[in-house]
């Protein structure tokens, strides 16, 4: 019997623990699910007989050596600041390891120590990064084989909510990941590539500056950049290429509300607001703006911003909340820690609601010195809050890809993300037959 370890059993781990517990019998695995709550997981668990489920503390040393060291394979979807951590005893103890993060500078530190080890350390495995690196290259090598120049890549990903859920909500958006991330997001200096140009987009004018997309069957999606495409030249081997843009995928109209609170200053994290136990969603909004004591919030936030007094910006501000006369619930906290509790009270997932994920690529290539164009799209809905697209689209690719790696059929050893053809090849022809497949078409 193999020994299968998840670490951390959170919301973007339900699908890949039930894709593991799906397959457990017949591969004779045994998974141990671990979390600091012993009770979430427990529940990812649920009845099955070849799964156990036990507190785990990343802190405790003795703990961690302990359960890492008893395992054949450790998928870890703790935060990923904790990922170097457990990935250093894997390297120490030859242990294959996958998560669905970045790769950062100290997993790559621990490349030579795998390969030495012949053990695989296979990162950015779940959505975004993952199945983008994955759905990407298959094209790319596919016009590369081809003997085809390419010219352009571009790329957004989005979770957003899926059509005719909530219907009343003006943003078409709620939290289905990482909420802080979403108030953080666009944070530095946003880099890419454009007609052979190098572009830059300071945060305070990120989401101005956004993008138009007509998905077939789906209407229109507004993308902003994301922080840094540039570094996908090496990922990719696309040097020389004119156009390198990676985005987020947000429905119309988004991008201009969330301006609203980058200009106000709601979303900065560098510093703890004072008297904030007994501070309402109002107060929050106002202590942003000029003092008057005729006006009301609303009309010096319409005034600042040059946006009208009831226009959709204003709609998506009062629906969510920020005006209300309600603590906001906190007795500390930086501004975007703020706007992220106001927020979660309306953007959480209800147990009815459905998200979707949009995934879209563009390839621009020259074939005989003519132009021509592939897109590639994928549209996944989730079931409800718990089974959500986000989920299976994160938790999949890393299953499949312990699976693949516990069967022996990856061969590549070191500190690794899913860009080779014998790692996406049957990921992706397996996602695709559940369903999650990105549609490839010509149209040029």
């Amino acid at each position: 019997m193999k020994n299968v370890l998840v670490l951390g059993a959170g919301r973007s781990a339900s699908s890949l623990i039930d894709y593991l517990l799906l397959h457990a019998k017949s591969n004779d695995w045994h998974v141990r699910v671990g979390d600091y709550s012993l009770g979430l997981a427990q529940e990812k668990c649920t009845e099955s007989k070849n799964s156990s489920a036990f507190q785990f503390d990343i802190l405790n040393e003795a703990q961690r050596v302990e359960e890492i060291g008893k395992a054949d394979i450790v998928i870890s979807m703790l935060p990923a600041k904790f990922h170097p951590v457990v990935a250093k005893i894997c390297t120490d103890k030859g242990i294959n390891m996958v998560t669905a993060s970045y790769v950062s500078d100290e997993m790559k530190a621990l490349d030579k120590a795998a390969e030495e080890k012949d053990i695989i350390i296979l990162n950015e495995c779940g959505l975004d990064p993952g199945i983008d690196h994955m759905s990407a290259m298959k094209v790319i090598d596919h016009i590369r084989n081809a003997g085809h120049e390419l010219t352009a890549f571009e790329s957004f990903t989005g979770g957003l909510l899926a059509p005719s859920t909530d219907d009343d909500n003006p943003w078409e958006y709620k939290f289905t990941w990482n909420p802080r991330n979403v108030v953080l997001a666009g944070q530095g200096i946003v880099k890419f590539i454009q007609e052979g140009n190098y572009k830059y987009i300071p945060y305070h004018r990120l989401f101005k500056r956004t993008e138009q997309v007509h998905i077939p069957g789906y209407g229109y999606f507004e993308g902003y950049a994301n922080r840094d495409s540039l570094k996908y030249l090496d990922v990719y081997g696309l040097d020389g290429v004119k156009t390198i843009y990676r985005g987020t995928f947000r429905k119309p109209g988004f991008c201009r509300t969330w301006d609203v609170f980058v200009q106000l200053g709601a979303t900065d994290d560098t510093y703890e607001m004072e008297g904030v136990g007994e501070m309402t969603h109002r107060q929050f909004i106002n202590s942003f703006l000029s003092y008057n004591p005729y006006d009301t919030v609303e009309l010096k936030l319409a005034h600042y911003m040059s946006f009208e007094l009831d226009g959709p910006e204003m709609h998506r501000l009062k629906w969510s909340g920020v005006f209300d006369d309600v603590k906001v619930g906190l007795d500390k906290g930086t501004p975007a820690q703020i706007l992220e509790h106001i927020l979660k009270k309306k953007w959480t997932l209800k147990p009815e609601d459905k998200d979707m994920i949009v995934m879209w690529h563009k390839f621009e290539y020259l074939e005989d010195g003519k132009q021509r164009e592939i897109h590639s799209t994928l549209v996944a809905v989730g079931d409800d809050m718990k089974n959500t697209a986000m989920s299976k689209t994160v938790g999949l690719p890393v299953g499949i890809a312990a699976k693949l790696i516990l069967e022996g059929k990856i061969k590549s050893k070191g500190v690794k993300i899913p860009i080779e053809k014998e790692v996406y090849t049957p990921i992706l022809k397996e996602l695709s037959e559940q369903g999650f497949e990105l549609s490839e078409k010509q149209v040029k």
